[in-house]
């Protein structure tokens, strides 16, 4: 496996034409851009953790990109709040869908380039954290408290596309950019435990230890299994990219995460399209005629 700051997890590309799409399924929204690899003959379904099934963290963005203007605010910048923000905007934009850690990298980068002095990404990383904590403790202590269902912070109908592969067999492995401990609690919080088990991946302290394409070939290897047998599913670039470089087939799930309101996110769907995502879903509302199609024999490749 390689090594180093940007082989761990590489940047955005864009590899396919993101305007071309897909055609819906017939009688559905569930737009199929090409037949995935391995249609019919999957035994492993790694999914992403935030956008794709939680929406616990739903508004990070703006308390990321908020902290990150007020540090480089504090370099004596001549740049304005408004030209921060844009920037800020642009690259946390980029680099979603890798572990935290990659955006603090950059912010102590861009502290660095205004003639500050950086502090370590790991402690820049733990103050968004705490105030991400702030934002969001409501939500987590009335999933604790049962005052909110789980239903109320999932992605529609999460549950149902979980039961229904589980039904089926297929053992179910989450991986998330987000701090292990915090997906475990979280994952908990959802009643996602029992449909995963073991089988929890979150980012570390140790960044270049551990990733989602780490977690791929180890299962793949220890389930001695050609990365075809494999399928993803996620709403960021990076396990679409990492499913479909082990051959595998890719579902990118384009949440709209403030509003759910069963339509794609524009941006996601873009993003997912251009990283080659082979069907793209708003959510998992069409649960039976998504696992029909992706579990059924393959007919031949559609393009």
């Amino acid at each position: 496996m390689t090594t180093g700051r940007a082989a761990d997890e590489a940047d955005f590309q864009r590899r396919y034409d993101a305007s071309v799409g897909g055609t819906p399924l017939p009688g559905t929204a569930i737009e199929v851009v090409r037949e995935p690899a391995g249609r019919g003959r999957y035994r492993h379904v790694l999914f992403d953790f935030d956008g794709t099934l939680s929406l616990i963290r739903e508004g990070w963005p703006n308390v990321m990109i908020g902290m990150m203007v007020e540090f480089l605010s504090e370099t004596g910048t001549a740049e304005s709040p408004d030209e921060l923000t844009a920037l800020v905007r642009d690259y946390v934009a980029r680099l979603t869908g890798k572990q935290t850690i990659y955006q603090m990298i950059r912010l102590a980068d861009e502290v660095r380039a205004r003639g500050g002095s950086p502090r370590e990404p790991l402690e820049y990383k733990r103050i968004y954290l705490d105030r991400l904590m702030q934002v969001i403790h409501g939500r987590r202590e009335a999933l604790r408290s049962g005052t909110a269902s789980p239903r109320d912070w999932l992605v529609p109908c999460a549950l149902e596309l979980l039961e229904g592969l589980r039904a089926r067999g297929l053992t179910l492995y989450l991986a998330s950019g987000t701090d292990e401990p915090y997906v475990r609690e979280e994952a908990e919080l959802l009643g996602l435990t029992p449909y995963f088990g073991r089988h929890v991946y979150g980012a570390l302290d140790d960044y270049r230890g551990t990733s989602k394409a780490m977690v791929i070939h180890r299962l793949l290897r220890e389930n001695a299994v050609h990365g075809s047998l494999l399928l993803g599913f996620g709403d960021a670039y990076v396990e679409i990219d990492n499913v479909k470089a082990v051959g595998g087939g890719a579902v990118g799930v384009a949440t709209d995460e403030a509003g759910r309101s069963g339509r794609c996110d524009d941006w996601k769907r873009d993003r997912l399209l251009a990283v080659g995502a082979d069907l793209i879903i708003a959510d998992f509302r069409e649960h039976d005629a998504l696992l029909g199609y992706l579990l059924s024999a393959s007919t031949g490749a559609r393009r």
